[in-house]
């Protein structure tokens, strides 16, 4: 196995063999802005007990120049991945010396070059095991240490790490930072960021307890940071969980930052929280965007305890932070915010990929068995988040809320700064609850796949209620009758299902809901007769989440071939402008377009292709001015332009001012728009050029080497082909806009020729590349042809090819075969 591939045997032994107390890191940063230098010095002191008089420390840098060992030095031994550790004491102070290597790919330490007034700006991101692209360092989660941060920087910059600076030595033209060391914290959650960004400070103060907070942003996007809002949900947050968990916020400051060229949404480091800059508009955003910001904030927030404070001994109980705190986002969202309907959303698009990853043949238990890194990497999916989440809210309903947060009070005060597995969480549940968890975590976290729910009537008038790979389920089925031109519930019976078969006591209705109030993690299916009502009346429904429950149950059904992707499309087409929850509208859209691009058969795709593009023409023009709605919307047509250009000289116009009342035409949808025309053929590089004059920042630079890769030009596809493998100064984000404008607009006259190319490249990919860098050529590159021939022959050929590579390859192959099935299913 690779070195720097650890694995789950190996650290297990190693953390019996050591342990740690406290690491001192001193970074030298002061070149960071001249872009000739690609390292930085980084020195790591590491204080530690031994009972082997060997071991190593994980370090993936340009060099290590010195290793000294109790005051003696050592030969280096370094194989790229691994320092070699000899002559070691009962306690031992080991000091390494290296240089670390500026990231282009968001992993270790990223550096962003902001063209607008070309300053520079640092960021560290590390999980599961990239600290050591930073620091040299013992990369598992199960040995904690006090860290102390030292860095050398320029003058004016603001420094971060996860405590506030203990002292600052001003120099010239540099300043010496020095931060409080933390409390015991594993490696993937430190934490430092550097350059001129601009800062808004507040406070949270609860009874004798005052934490700072600080936002920051570069100094080019500050106009756009809505900071106000943002201290908002984080005082309101921090009320919610230090009420919910008992236990004070630990980490001293709260600070979050907005960082540029982000791989994540966000990141759990305590006292600093890293996110995307995507959460931050330049213009124009909806309300459903803000609720998503929100919903992650507090997601992030609910780690400082399930995963900081507590954290998984090894990556196998990664859910017992991710499934914990995808849960607590939606809740903390619904009860202590604004955003009250965070549950709607939850159940038509979050839980949409929990069924979509539990149906593919890599599924796994939320308690996976992860063996290594690369497997731990891959395994931040819809199953460990959006399953998981589902699944707690599930036990909530099963328990109570009381003993479930009883149940996490104890758990925290237990395990404080320590880590744990599934049983530690589940024992402290059993006592409260009264109950015996074996039995729930059986069925639920140690088994894998998603059950089909339905209800069946027979000749004789009686009802039962399938289901397909049986579980327990408490749930309920709600009866709604059209009633005065809406749809609304009658009646509602709640009941306990265990088997594949169960009799049920219902009366008729016009719509029935068979997980009403979506209590449980299961497909369910609607009968003929709600079905029809939904074609007729589905924007009658009054309930949000009962709409919600439709949307995702006639998805599901599009998706598995169960329901013609031709009559989800005109169900969407009637329906969809009438909807008044922009969450669930946004998601609609989204699925809308894959159904026309995935699952429609060939023979009537440009029919149904032009069918949504002229919907979401018409749809946008009876939007409400300045609404959310209408925004939407324009983004769809965008979106559909790409794909087909009825509407051009239409878009043409809004690029030229010519828009509805009350849009607001942003930076970023003009991108959206320009790239449309631009990859139908009806604009070129010249009006690239113009646009990325008018936006010459880092958004708009990738934006417009997303367009010009888009252009119908099989040699312009073939360059970008070329750069996406080929070309290692790409950033994480100019990669992906190239392999976006590759594949732009579905062409696959321009780019079937690049298919056997593909299954060539994937393993020197892998093994060259970084894990983020590979896993978006494989995925974003797959071959998405009209045959499985090519995948099944890689596959065959390459059965000790990495595990984690076979596995992406495998889900591809999966989501292609689908697309091919269900279009065969509904060909007709």
């Amino acid at each position: 196995m690779d070195t720097a591939n650890l694995s789950r045997q190996e650290t297990a032994a190693r953390s019996a063999a050591v342990t740690v107390r406290t690491i001192r890191v001193e970074l030298d940063l002061t070149g960071a802005p001249e872009r000739a230098r690609t390292g930085f010095p980084t020195t790591t002191t590491l204080d530690f007990d031994a009972t082997t008089d060997t071991t190593w420390v994980d370090f993936i840098g340009e060099e290590v120049r010195r290793v000294v060992v109790n005051g003696a030095e050592q030969e280096v031994v370094y194989d790229g991945s691994r320092i070699a550790l000899s002559g070691l004491a009962a306690s031992n102070v080991v000091r390494v010396e290296a240089v670390g290597a500026y990231s282009r790919s968001g992993e270790g330490l990223h550096r962003f070059h902001d063209p607008v007034d070309d300053a520079t700006y640092l960021y560290t991101q590390y999980e599961p095991a990239d600290s050591r692209r930073v620091m040299a360092c013992f990369e598992q989660p199960d040995m904690k240490a006090a860290y102390t941060f030292v860095v050398d920087a320029p003058s004016g910059w603001e420094v971060l790490s996860n405590q506030a600076p203990e002292r600052i030595e001003p120099g010239l033209g540099v300043q010496h930072v020095e931060f409080a060391p933390t409390l015991p914290i594993s490696s993937y959650i430190t934490v430092v960021a550097a350059g001129p960004y601009a800062r808004v400070d507040g406070a949270w103060e609860r009874d004798d307890q005052r934490t700072p907070l600080g936002v920051f942003v570069r100094r080019s996007l500050a106009q756009h940071l809505e900071a106000d809002e943002i201290l908002e949900v984080t005082r309101q947050g921090l009320d919610f969980f230090t009420d919910a968990f008992a236990y004070p916020y630990p980490w001293g400051k709260y600070d979050q930052i907005f960082v540029p060229e982000y791989n994540l949404g966000a990141m759990e480091n305590p006292g600093l929280v890293t996110f995307t800059e995507a959460y931050i508009s330049r213009g124009a955003a909806t309300d459903a965007q803000r609720a998503a910001r929100a919903n992650t904030i507090l997601h992030e927030m609910a780690h400082m305890w399930f995963g900081d404070l507590v954290t998984m001994t090894w990556w196998d109980d990664l859910w017992l932070k991710e499934s914990f705190a995808d849960y607590m986002g939606s809740h903390a969202s619904a009860v202590a915010t604004r955003f009250h309907d965070a549950w709607v959303k939850f159940a038509a698009n979050r839980k949409a990929w929990a069924y979509q990853q539990d149906q593919l043949p890599t599924t796994h238990p939320i308690v996976a068995d992860i063996t290594d890194l690369e497997a731990a990497k891959l395994n931040f999916d819809g199953i460990t988040y959006a399953k998981g989440a589902a699944v707690l809210k599930q036990l909530v309903a099963f328990v109570g809320d009381d003993a479930f947060f009883e149940g996490a009070r104890r758990y925290f005060a237990a395990n404080a700064f320590g880590n744990t597995t599934l049983d530690d969480f589940l024992v402290e549940l059993s006592a409260v609850s009264g109950r015996d968890m074996s039995d729930w975590s059986r069925a639920w976290l140690q088994t894998s796949g998603v059950s089909a729910l339905w209800i069946e009537t027979d000749a004789d008038g009686r009802r039962t209620l399938r289901q397909t790979d049986p579980r327990p389920h408490r749930l309920r089925i709600g009866l709604y009758d059209r009633v005065d031109g809406r749809v609304a519930r009658r009646e509602q019976v709640e009941l306990d299902i265990v088997g594949e078969i169960t009799e049920l006591d219902l009366g008729e209705a016009d719509l029935v809901l068979v997980n009403d109030d979506d209590l449980t993690y299961a497909k369910a299916r609607l009968d003929e007769r709600s079905l029809r009502t939904v074609e007729e009346s589905l924007s009658a429904i009054d309930d949000p989440l009962a709409r919600a429950l439709v949307w995702s149950s006639i998805w599901n059904a599009t998706r598995d071939g169960a329901l013609d992707a031709r009559r989800y499309l005109s169900i969407v087409r009637a329906h969809a402008p009438g909807e008044p929850n922009i969450g669930l509208l946004s998601g609609v859209l989204a699925n809308a377009a894959s159904a026309v691009r995935q699952f429609v058969p060939d023979a009537h795709r440009v029919q149904e292709q032009r069918a949504w593009t002229e919907a979401t023409w018409s749809a946008l023009q009876a939007a409400e001015a300045g609404s959310d709605s209408q925004l939407s919307w324009a983004r769809a047509l965008a979106s559909a332009s790409a794909f087909d250009d009825v509407r051009h000289e239409e878009v043409r116009a809004l690029l030229d001012g010519r828009v509805p009342d009350g849009l607001t035409v942003d930076p970023d949808l003009r991108w959206q728009l320009l790239t449309a025309l631009v990859t139908t053929g009806h604009a070129d590089a010249d009006d690239i050029d113009a646009e990325l004059t008018r936006d010459d920042t880092g958004s708009g630079r990738t934006a417009a080497r997303r367009a010009l890769s888009s252009r119908p030009d099989a040699d312009v596809r073939r360059a970008a082909w070329d750069a996406a493998w080929g070309d290692r100064s790409l950033s994480n984000d100019h990669l992906d806009a190239e392999i976006s404008g590759f594949r732009a607009g579905g062409r696959r006259d321009l780019i079937a020729q690049f298919d056997a190319d593909y299954y060539s490249r994937v393993g020197e990919a892998w093994g060259t590349r970084s894990i983020e860098i590979a896993r978006r050529l494989v995925v974003g590159l797959f071959p998405a042809g009209e045959s499985l021939v090519l995948a099944d022959t890689w596959l065959a050929e390459n059965e000790q090819a990495p595990a984690a590579l076979r596995r992406l390859v495998i889900e591809q192959r999966d989501h292609l075969e689908r697309s091919l099935r269900v279009r065969a299913i509904t060909r007709s």
